[in-house]
């Protein structure tokens, strides 16, 4: 949420200075989406807790039950701070209107080339959280929930290779990023067109590098390398910094930056200043008490 929010006013700009990323920006500095409550998540964080709760209150990953979730966030402000929503990504809206006309979960999301933006990777944090079950269990869920608004394979593998990075960094895994890709490679021998997408596109064995687009492939490797950064501050700037999708690659970053740093690397000021956390206490205390 807090890297989400920092990304928000500063969405498609560029030349930015590391004075001028800050929440709330510096006096003066002209935002992006200036309909958007001050320091609130986007659709980024709004799509996490829905999938939160509904992995809270169902105890599995429930498709039909998340797609009428994302339908509230869109209609109604649903888990958005003040009720507004202000940001909604085209192959998102385009799944949430099929959804809408009864087309099931499992076919709303496109599954061709172009739909592979960073879509579906922005809100898959909480599943890595929230699961218990096996490595295979998690690659296959990460997946699953992919497809609800972005069904193109390519935005599923990096769905779970993302989870299983989260899920490696939470156990202290001495080499996180490189365990995710081994289980992931591991899955992918079962899993038709995985391999291929992992050789031919996503090719997770180079090294991190990325400019912070809003293309799957490119937000998973922007990620990586802002959280190589030696604190969540520093991580949290650095997404920002390589643009222009910011709130995205800063809630990516984020994610995976927040569990190796724990809520007391975030910096208090950041946390004081983020709006909306009577939204997303509660839904994080339950996920808390789950463990």
């Amino acid at each position: 949420m807090v890297g989400d929010a920092l990304g928000v006013p500063f969405e498609f700009q560029t030349g930015l200075g590391p004075d001028a990323i800050e929440m709330p920006p510096p006096p003066g500095f002209h935002r992006s989406h200036s309909d958007a409550p001050p320091q609130a998540w986007s659709d980024d964080g709004a799509q996490a807790l829905c999938l939160l709760a509904s992995l809270l209150d169902c105890g599995r990953l429930d498709l039909d039950d998340l797609g009428r979730r994302l339908l509230r966030w869109e209609f109604e402000g649903y888990l958005a701070v003040d009720g507004v929503v202000f940001d909604v990504g085209t192959q998102t809206r385009r799944a949430l209107a099929l959804l809408r006309r009864g087309v099931p979960p499992e076919q709303a999301g496109r599954a061709g080339e172009s739909g592979n933006g960073n879509g579906s990777l922005m809100r898959v944090l909480p599943l890595a959280l929230w699961h218990q079950g096996s490595d295979v269990d998690l690659v296959r869920d990460a997946a699953r929930q992919s497809v609800i608004t972005h069904g193109h394979i390519r935005s599923q593998v990096c769905c779970a290779l993302y989870c299983l990075w989260v899920r490696a960094v939470l156990h202290g895994a001495g080499h996180p990023w490189e365990s995710a890709v081994r289980v992931v490679r591991e899955a992918a021998s079962s899993l038709p067109g995985w391999t291929a997408e992992l050789d031919d596109h996503i090719r997770p064995e180079t090294a991190p590098a990325g400019s912070g687009s809003g293309y799957v492939v490119d937000c998973l490797h922007s990620a990586r390398l802002a959280a190589q950064e030696a604190t969540f501050e520093q991580a949290i700037r650095k997404a920002i910094s390589l643009g222009p999708d910011t709130d995205t690659t800063a809630a990516v970053t984020g994610g995976v930056a927040g569990v190796r740093h724990g809520l007391r690397g975030v910096p208090h000021r950041w946390l004081a200043a983020l709006a909306g956390r009577s939204l997303a206490e509660p839904l994080v205390s339950r996920l808390i008490e789950r463990w």
